[in-house]
């Protein structure tokens, strides 16, 4: 059985604060096993790192310019927007589809508002969240005893479909891919495609034990333990999709 719970009592995160002591703190005494899962919203970890920027500190630039004015965006937003970007491979219904520095193809490269500490401010993507993650997992193995799986995520839209989901931006101590590539099926078919991505299942999972509105931006997630390793692991990064695989770029 795979359990997820949301923990309680995570205060407002600011730029500075130790991150693994709130999370610890909210964890009950005895509570963090070994095979455990801590999923994060990532925005609870750059706020803890101060990727944080106000718009009043942002002077557009002609391309930023150019593209708010086209799609009835603040400038200052999108020059945040391409700040953040290696590439934006399309710009339409006033959405930015970018290739992030750290190599995610995402709306807006993940700079949002939302959430956001105070008006006219907006959160950007951990610059390296795999580092992130296993930054947060050794404080945690020093505070508790106990190193859980650090899981980061952030919700990203899906091609062919409505909606966001949950997935991995970072992770530690978890291998994110289950390959069954040359395994059989239940009835003995050799499986050619079967890769599953573990880490944005468990992503996914952990979002649906949260309220979005709730300050909840935390969950401990048990029953995956097959999955969690002792090492840090090869971190989300396992799971981009190199440019020459990409059928859609």
């Amino acid at each position: 059985m795979i359990r997820a719970t949301a923990l309680e009592g995570i205060p407002e995160i600011s730029p500075g604060d130790d991150l693994a002591a709130r999370l610890a703190a909210a964890l009950p005494d005895g509570h963090l096993q070994t095979g455990d899962v801590l999923v994060l919203a990532h925005k609870v970890v750059s706020k803890a790192e101060g990727r944080v920027r106000s718009l009043a500190d942002v002077t557009p630039g002609p391309r930023a310019s150019r593209l708010a004015a086209a799609h009835g965006k603040d400038p200052r937003h999108v020059q945040v927007v391409l700040d953040e970007s290696r590439e934006v491979l399309r710009a339409s219904h006033g959405v930015l589809i970018c290739v992030t520095h750290q190599g995610f193809v995402c709306a807006n490269a993940g700079v949002d508002a939302s959430n956001a500490p105070g008006e006219g401010s907006v959160v950007l993507l951990p610059q390296d969240p795999d580092g992130s993650a296993r930054a947060i997992r050794a404080r945690l193995r020093g505070l508790r005893g106990t190193a859980p799986a650090v899981l980061i995520t952030d919700s990203f839209g899906r091609a062919w479909r409505h909606g966001q989901c949950d997935v991995a931006i970072g992770c530690a101590g978890l291998q994110p891919l289950e390959d069954w590539r040359g395994r059989t099926d239940a009835t003995g078919r050799e499986l050619h495609a079967t890769w599953i991505a573990v880490a944005d299942e468990l992503a996914a999972a952990a979002d649906l034990a949260r309220r979005k509105d709730g300050g909840q931006p935390a969950v401990l997630v048990r029953g995956a333990g097959r999955h969690v390793i002792a090492e840090d692991g090869p971190g989300a990064r396992a799971m981009l999709r190199p440019e020459a695989e990409d059928l859609f770029r």
